[in-house]
């Protein structure tokens, strides 16, 4: 856990508020949380759940 608590965690140049996601990439793990609550729940994908996550975000497959 101190590997998680102690990475660097980045938001998007977009983010104009406290309110966005987070990202770190730790070893071969990439790690998600809330900014407004960094202390809360965080996710975990392998490299290869997050590039295809990634794709499927770039490609409009999670549009409403």
């Amino acid at each position: 856990m101190d590997k998680i608590n102690n990475a660097h965690w980045r938001k998007s140049t977009r983010c104009g508020s406290a309110a966005c996601v987070e990202i770190a990439k730790v070893d071969d793990r990439v790690y998600v949380r809330d900014s407004k609550d960094p202390k809360g729940a965080v996710l975990s994908f392998t490299e290869q759940e997050w590039e295809a996550f990634a794709q499927g975000m770039a490609a409009g497959d999670f549009e409403f």
